[in-house]
This record gives C-alpha cells, structure tokens and sequence, in this order.
C-alpha cells in the first residue's frame, strides 16, 4: 500500500447497502425467483406487509429497495421517535400527494412493534384506503405487539439469520467493491471468529470488519491480515458496553434467559440491570419472563406463570424507573424457583404426532351430539360423565384409535410433578399407565 487511506465516518455498512435486489443477501424465499416480494417488484402489484426478523438482515434495505425499483415516494418513520402527530402529517402528505397522480406511497416503520395502540390506529384508515402502502419491520413476533385490526391488513413475511455462504459474499463484496477497502492490502486469513461475532448480522459484520482494520490501520501497518485472534482482541475491547442499537440486545437477553434457567438469580438480576442500564424495552424482558415461567419452570411451580404475567400487566401501570423493582423481584423468583420443562416437551410430542400421522377422526363417544340425527348414528354413546364415579375418575379411552395409549407427558423429577405422577399412575393402574 503505497499511501496511507483514510477510512470515512460513514460505516462501511451504510456504504454497502445495495440498492436493487440483483445486488441484495440472503432470504432467497422472499426475493429468490417466483418468491413472493420479488414478484411484487417485478409486477408492480405492492400490497402491506410487516417484516419480521432479526437484526441486520435486510428489512430496512428490502424497503428502500422496494420504493427505488417501483418509484414510490418513500416516508420513514421511526416508532422510537415519531409519535400520532407525525404519523398523521405522513399521512396527509401522502393523501395530498394523490391529486398530482403519483404512485401510492410507501410508508415504512422501522420498529412498528413499539408503537402504542394509538399510533396503530392512526394507520387504520390510510392503510385501509390505500393512501399508503405499509411496510413494518420488527424484531418482534407480531403477533404479540401490532393490534389485530392492523395485523389483519397486512401479510407477515419472515426474514432469517443470514447464513456462512451469505456472510461469506458479503465480506467478499465489501473488499472488493467498497471504494476505500478495495484500495487496500487486506487479506482475512481467518474467517471463522468474525462469522461468529455477526450471528448472521450483516451490519454486525461489517462493523466487525471495519473496527478490527481501524484498529490495524491506527498501527501504521501497511497491509491488514485479519487472523482470529486478532478479531477476538479487537472485540474483547470494544465490547464493554451494551449495545442499544441491537448488536449485543440477543447475547445478553441469552445470557439472561440462560441464568435463570440455570437457577443463578445474581446472573440473573446482573444480565436483567445490563439491559436496563442499555435502554431495553421493558416490555420484551417481561415477554420473555412469561415465556421462561411456562417453558423451563412449568408444573414445578404453576405460580411463576401467575408471577410473570403479573409482572407484564404491571410494567405496563408503573413504567419505569420502578418497574425495575418487579422485573427484579419476578427474575428472581423464576430463577430460584423449582424447574420442568416437561408441559413443552408434551406439546412438542404431541404436535410431531399430528404432524406424523394426520387428522385422526374423534372416537365416536367423545363427539357432541346436538341434534337427534347426532344421537342416533352414535355421537356420544358410550361417554362416561367423570363426576358420576368415586373420585371423579372413570378409566376411558380419550385419543383416537389408531393412537390409543400414546404418552405425550412426562412428569418430571420434581416435588410437585411426583404428586401428579402419583395420582396419574393410581388412576390409570388398570392400564399401567404411568407405571415405573
């Protein structure tokens, strides 16, 4: 490298957006041939959707990608920053924008997840009268946080984690056709640590990329050779402080699901205080506690569900900074609670069933007979009315036929699941079931 080149302030990540779908990553489903986006663009026929996937996949770059091949006006919002108000003032430009016989808008809203109720509903009418074409991205199951009515109007398209041939192409791209980069010496030796850093995160990646030759170019070398090693070090060090623009928000919500699975409540409360202290959405922390309650703690102790559902109904009243107080109490409490995972392995089971061996039909004495026809070809003959017999308990065949006898749940080694599987296997004796 004969001069010396001086990298720019604007991130290597912004610079390599492409800005056509020739030139976009990954989520062939979507954008491959026949997928159902690229025959958006390709017939022009654009309708709402809502993109939901992780960080760094493309959602934002798929949007302007979008309005730049069709050549729709395009309006950005944010639901950090953007509130009813400006929603509206969107909405009006785009409605004025009508009279000049322009292309429909795209209204895009990084986030839509943290939009409030209202702010949803401000939507309703332009979206419904097709003033605006709606494009949300959200790193969060929306079903969980966009309102029925506006979820109903838009179809949901699933983006996913880019994987090592994606990430592999991008790096590849970035030094070969980056206009600072590609005037460099730079050779990556290693690829295996900054492929593990992104986490299928493209702009993860190149982060990555640009802050270990940032950290070289500042030694006066002459040529970079990136090694393992030296991504780790590079990382090590800039590491230090949550990210709250989602390059660490998946590693730490881990590390704090993990902890509290594994019992530790002072991991717990330290993982919960990082992302705290980062800015994380209170309401993703509490989802992710209702979902730990049912999932690692169970029927070992059916009150965490109760607590943790407690906890996201109150969050939403108090707000912070108190609501840091139940979201300590509740993390706690999950993480010194006893632990069975056995209602989601049961479901599980039973879904790989249906999936196994089809739509069964319901044995006959189980089905509801409600018309005279019913009752005469046989629907609910035979039923047994539990509370007729000592202890509300009769032995009957509930499961189809051809799958009688299936188990699907496991009671698991705890005390209150050994009571259950107690009772099961006194219920069941005449048909061993549950038997040791």
């Amino acid at each position: 490298m004969t001069e010396k080149i001086q990298l720019p302030n604007r991130p290597l990540a912004d610079r390599m957006r492409p800005v056509n779908l020739k030139d976009f990553t990954g989520q062939e489903h979507l954008v491959g041939k026949g997928a159902v986006i690229r025959n958006m663009v390709e017939t022009g026929s654009l309708s709402s959707f809502v993109l939901w996937g992780p960080p760094g996949v493309g959602k934002t770059t798929l949007a302007k990608i979008i309005s730049n091949e069709l050549k729709r006006p395009f309006y950005n919002l944010s639901a950090v920053h953007s509130g009813v108000k400006d929603v509206r003032e969107t909405i009006e430009k785009a409605r004025k924008q009508q009279f000049f016989d322009q292309p429909n808008p795209i209204l895009f809203i990084d986030e839509i997840h943290r939009f409030s109720k209202s702010q949803q509903d401000s939507l309703l009418g332009a979206v419904e009268e097709g003033i605006v074409t709606l494009i949300g991205a959200t790193t969060e199951n929306p079903s969980f946080e966009v309102i029925s009515p506006l979820l109903s109007r838009c179809q949901v398209y699933v983006l996913n984690s880019l994987g090592k041939d994606d990430l592999l192409a991008l790096l590849n791209k970035a030094l070969n056709e980056d206009a600072y980069l590609k005037k460099m010496d730079i050779k990556i030796e290693e690829n295996e640590a900054i492929l593990q850093y992104s986490g299928g995160d493209a702009r993860k990646l190149y982060n990555t990329l640009e802050l270990v030759i940032r950290a070289e170019l500042a030694k006066d070398k002459a040529a970079v050779v990136i090694t393992n090693d030296m991504v780790k070090k590079h990382i090590q060090e800039n590491i230090a402080v949550y990210d709250k623009n989602g390059e660490l928000h998946y590693d730490i919500i881990s590390a704090f699901i993990k902890s509290v699975r594994g019992g530790d409540p002072d991991a717990a409360v330290y993982w919960l205080a990082r992302m705290l202290d980062g800015g994380e959405d209170i309401k993703f922390i509490a989802r992710r506690l209702v979902i730990l309650a049912s999932e690692d703690i169970g029927l070992a102790n059916p009150n965490a569900l109760l607590m943790a559902n407690s906890c996201f109904q109150s969050i939403h009243v108090i707000g912070m900074p108190e609501a840091r107080i139940i979201l300590s109490e509740t993390a706690i409490y999950l993480a010194t609670s006893p632990k069975s995972n056995s209602a989601y392995k049961a479901i599980n089971s039973a879904l790989a069933e249906v999936r196994d061996s089809g739509n069964k039909p319901v044995p006959l004495h189980l089905r509801n007979a409600p018309t005279r026809l019913m009752k005469e070809i046989g629907y609910g003959d035979g039923y047994k009315y539990a509370h007729d017999y000592e202890g509300n308990f009769v032995t009957a065949q509930f499961l189809p036929d051809e799958i009688a006898g299936k188990q699907f749940y496991i009671p698991g080694n705890n005390a209150r699941e050994k009571d259950i599987k107690n009772n099961l296997r006194q219920n069941w004796k005449d048909k061993k079931k549950y038997d040791e």
